[in-house]
């Protein structure tokens, strides 16, 4: 057998299992990468429904409902860092602290409802997280987190992440296929369309979701601009899981880093999860206010 055969061998081999796979509907498993410090879990019943937290707040259905999620959770401590004193700081213990104090600001001040996916130490299956949002028809989704940059500890600053564009369009064509026979996304009607018809309609309405959420992320650093120490590079955009909620306005804040000191201290500590909860707060009011006078224009 020639060396030029033995190579065209090589190459038909997998192409030729892949394409039989698809024939015959069998998925075959991509690796996926992420952040070294993430750790997966397989969680049972990750697919039927989640259970919908309580709303609080308003009894008015009309205000505006922002669900907020605090990462990790559980078994799952995310990122980890060392205090000053050698014990271990959890990026789970952080998200939640952050929403609690958040949801605090936010219903002391009052005409916003509020729903957290998690409020206490619980793992959530990562879809369920958006689902939530979804499934309580909320008007914004944000999901706290907390980064880590490993060994280095001169890393430091707040982020904020958008769905990317290309995340967006991939995310459409699967939400059509699974979702083909939902009644309408914003305003648009997909019900029985063509799986394809669905996945344009899907995007576009995600179009429109990502520019409001590309919206309140500025307004996050510009409310927290003087008032939180922000990364170099505080704008960013991802294909994360958790944003692709299609018809729901989401961010994921990356509140700082578990391994620098100084992210740390504001992390941990009531005065600093305070700050950080008025400055999400200050944010989330006039993104709502905004909404209002939009639709109080088109009226």
């Amino acid at each position: 057998m020639s060396f030029r055969t033995l190579l065209l061998i090589l190459l038909m081999v997998p192409a030729l299992l892949l394409g039989g796979a698809a024939a015959l509907g069998v998925a075959i498993p991509v690796p996926h990468w992420g952040r070294d410090y993430v750790l997966r879990f397989v969680l049972e019943g990750a697919t039927t429904p989640p259970e919908l937290p309580e709303i609080a707040g308003p009894q008015d259905s009309d205000r505006p409902l922002v669900v907020i999620d605090a990462g990790h959770g559980g078994p799952d401590p995310g990122a980890i860092g060392l205090d000053r004193e050698g014990r271990e700081v959890h990026e789970k213990d952080i998200t939640l602290a952050l929403v609690l104090a958040l949801r605090e600001q936010l219903l002391a001040q009052g005409g916003i409802r509020v729903a957290l996916t998690r409020a206490d130490d619980r793992i959530l299956p990562l879809a369920d997280r958006s689902e939530i949002a979804r499934l309580l028809d909320a008007d914004l989704f944000v999901s706290i987190h907390a980064d880590s940059a490993g060994e280095r500890d001169d890393v430091s600053g707040a982020s904020i992440y958008t769905l990317s564009n290309a995340a967006s369009s991939e995310a459409a064509a699967r939400f059509a296929a699974r979702e083909n026979d939902a009644d309408r996304l914003n305003g648009i009607a997909i019900e029985g369309q063509s799986e394809a018809v669905s996945a344009i309609l899907v995007e576009l309405s995600q179009q429109r979701t990502q520019e409001d959420a590309i919206e309140f992320a500025g307004l996050v650093l510009r409310e927290g601009g003087e008032r939180l120490a922000f990364h170099p590079q505080p704008r960013r955009s991802a294909a994360l899981a958790v944003l692709r909620a299609p018809d729901v306005p989401s961010v994921l804040f990356e509140s700082g880093f578990v391994t620098n000191r100084a992210d740390r201290d504001r992390l941990t500590t009531p005065e600093g999860q305070a700050q950080y909860a008025r400055v999400l707060a200050r944010a989330i009011r006039v993104y709502f206010a905004r909404r209002a006078d939009v639709t109080a224009e088109g009226e």
